[in-house]
């Protein structure tokens, strides 16, 4: 065989390799008729690919020291031991002070919210038994934080000079992820008492559905009207300018029901009107019960009975008002 006809045998052998491979429509259709469907890969996670997230990878990112009451409103990196309870409520209100402070300073929008907010419309103040401050910001505001103000340290100054106070501003990775995910990570952002470690849950509120621009939502499943939210009311909260929704009735009325707005026996404690303060129950003597057992039928029974009920309802239900 000469050169010139070895050549054109190659030539034919290749043109028939080239005929035999089929086009990937031709896959598709030949896989889907007879062994399913060619899968293809779906364009990368965009947090990923900006962010090195992986959604496949989620962990939880806030972590806290225990599960309990106590214990799950701190945050495990600066915990060292449990706030005295007589302390708790000074240290809880420095906190609010210099948040609400920091974002006023820096143009950043945020509103009281959940128990926080039911504090606010007893008092306004925080509720003797609530361990933790929640507030909210839009999503908008919240990737503001996240691109200009994560990590930041604010070092607080009071009337007492020795004492130190420092906070965290701690931006959630995963709070760029707007939909709910693993459910590990409904918290978006914190700001941390780095002496403590009680801190302040931020949550961030998002569009829901772009056909419904008037509904917004957290990753907890709290969902919301723009027209509930805005315009923002300004207040005082703790004695520091805050602001709390515009119709903030509807949205208490709405997370807890009308009973939230009523009782007076709740955990332990009873609101007293004259003093504008919920008070704890101090435990009654043996003596004192026996009194009432035998004797002294004038009081109003029914009252009696109703506060209570009244007491039993709320030892239920702890975590309705946090």
């Amino acid at each position: 065989m000469n050169l010139r006809a070895l050549l054109a045998l190659v030539s034919i052998l290749g043109t028939a390799v080239a005929v035999a491979i089929p086009s990937s429509d031709q896959t598709n259709s030949s896989a889907s008729s007879g062994h399913g469907t060619v899968v293809n890969h779906s364009k990368p996670y965009y947090l990923q690919t900006k962010y090195g997230l992986n959604a496949s990878e989620e962990y939880k990112y806030f972590q806290e020291p225990g599960n309990d009451e106590i214990h799950a409103h701190y945050d495990s990196r600066f915990f060292k031991e449990p706030v005295p309870k007589e302390q708790r409520s000074q240290t809880l209100t420095h906190i609010v002070h210099s948040y609400f402070k920091f974002f006023k300073e820096n143009d950043l929008e945020t509103w009281i919210a959940h128990g926080t907010l039911l504090g606010w419309w007893w008092n306004g103040k925080i509720m003797p038994w609530d361990w933790d401050i929640d507030t909210q910001v839009s999503e908008a505001t919240l990737l503001r934080l996240a691109d200009n103000f994560n990590g930041t340290e604010v070092h607080y100054n009071t009337t007492n000079p020795d004492a130190q106070h420092s906070y965290l501003l701690d931006i959630n990775p995963w709070a760029r992820q707007r939909n709910r995910g693993t459910g590990a990570n409904i918290i978006d952002a914190r700001w941390i008492d780095m002496q403590t470690g009680l801190y302040i849950d931020i949550t961030g509120l998002s569009q829901l559905n772009k056909e419904k621009p008037n509904e917004w939502g957290c990753k907890n499943y709290h969902n919301y009207l723009l027209n509930d939210i805005y315009p923002l009311r300004a207040t005082f909260f703790e004695g520091v300018a805050a602001n709390v929704p515009y119709r903030y009735e509807a949205v208490l009325r709405d997370e807890y029901h009308d009973n939230a707005l009523t009782e007076i026996h709740y955990n332990h404690y009873t609101w007293n009107p004259e003093i504008e303060e919920w008070v704890f129950d101090e435990p009654v003597e043996e003596g004192e019960k026996d009194g009432k057992k035998d004797g002294e039928k004038t009081g109003d029974e029914n009252g009696e009975k109703d506060e209570k009920e009244g007491d039993k309802d709320g030892e239920g239900s702890d975590k309705q008002y946090e």
